[in-house]
């Protein structure tokens, strides 16, 4: 990505820190009860989102990131126990009754779901199911209702919206059905919208289609947007700041363009290692050695210690907070101010020759 992308967005980042925060969570911890035990799936998730910001959240299946957010909408099930809290606009989330949610969402925050099939009714047109859902919050005509469906497939850029509006979800494409997803999301006008790997199972070509959208709708609209990915390239081309979440917790924060030049966390350089580069020939792609711990068999100090060529007696006991280490970003590793450079191509290719881990 260019230097002037990534000024461009430093500078919207910054103008959107300078606002109070549209989404405050602090200390989120979602644990879920099975069999007599409580095993901890988020384990204490700090983030903020203003208005008219993109917070990329980013870590690898099973990290919590989008149970964390889930939990922050009330939509965990019944086994779970959310404690922490998530203030929307000053009001506390955490607690309020189910009744009290239901307004909210859909209204004021909206999500987009991974799979668009499985959130898609299949003997509903999709005009229909999104004239509902601005039914649902709006005192409205059934007639009126169509109409801003109408309206909004077209603000998807989805063709011939009058048409589509009339099909059902099996005769539109994965893309479309996206599409339609994202216009349900924002039939209500929300202040956030939450959207959950938003490109999974979609075509490279259809992906960026996707993304384009969302963003473009964001600066339209002024939503405070956060996406739920595994994709790094998504983040870099489309986030203001990003926060990286390891086995439960956010592990690194930063704007987008300090996160790559210079990552302060040893995942973080192995994410950002993994990524493959057309500039550079490669016999084998980096990956980071190891996998995460399972739930209730997390190591002892830092999680990450295990798979860390920096570990050293400190972090297998002691599991350092994320803590601010200046510039306006977070790191929660005890060497983040003393780490060396990075120069990700290099050392990647190190660490394949030496079979270490990336320092």
């Amino acid at each position: 990505m260019s230097a002037q992308v990534f000024s461009m967005r430093t500078g919207l980042a910054d103008k959107a820190a300078e606002r109070e925060p549209l989404l405050s969570i602090r200390g989120l911890r979602v644990g879920f009860r099975k069999a007599g035990s409580q095993f901890e799936a988020v384990r204490g998730i700090d983030l903020d989102v203003a208005k008219g910001e993109v917070v990329g959240i980013v870590g690898e299946s099973g990290s919590g990131k989008s149970v964390g957010m889930l939990a922050a909408l009330g939509l965990t099930s019944k086994n779970a126990v959310v404690t922490g809290s998530v203030r929307f606009k000053g009001e506390e989330l955490v607690g309020k009754p189910a009744r009290e949610m239901r307004k909210i969402r859909g209204a004021r925050i909206a999500m987009i779901f991974q799979d668009p099939l499985s959130s898609l009714n299949p003997v509903m047109t999709v005009g229909a199911q999104i004239a509902e859902a601005v039914r649902l919050h709006q005192r409205v005509t059934r007639k009126q209702a169509m109409a801003r469906a109408v309206e909004l497939l077209n603000l998807v850029s989805i063709p011939q919206p009058e048409r589509r509006a009339s099909q059902y979800p099996h005769e539109f494409s994965g893309g479309m059905r996206q599409r339609a997803v994202i216009a349900m999301a924002v039939a209500n006008d929300p202040d956030l919208l939450i959207a959950d790997e938003p490109t999974t199972a979609l075509d490279v070509t259809v992906q960026a289609q996707i993304l384009t959208v969302l963003r473009s709708l964001q600066e339209r609209l002024g939503l405070g947007l956060v996406l739920i990915t595994h994709d790094l390239g998504v983040v870099a081309g489309h986030a203001d700041r990003v926060a990286v979440v390891y086995s439960g917790r956010v592990v690194e924060q930063a704007d987008v363009s300090q996160l790559f030049a210079d990552p302060r966390h040893p995942y973080t350089r192995g994410l950002i290692a993994s990524i493959p580069n057309l500039e550079e020939s490669r016999d084998r792609l980096f990956s980071i050695d190891g996998s995460p711990p399972a739930l209730g068999r997390l190591p002892g100090g830092c999680a990450f210690h295990p798979r860390c060529i920096h570990a050293e007696a400190r972090c297998r006991v002691e599991d350092p907070p994320l803590h601010d280490i200046g510039g306006g970003r977070f790191s929660a590793c005890h060497f983040a101010t003393t780490l060396p450079p990075f120069h990700s191509a290099a050392l990647a290719a190190a660490s394949l020759e030496t079979g270490s881990l990336i320092p």
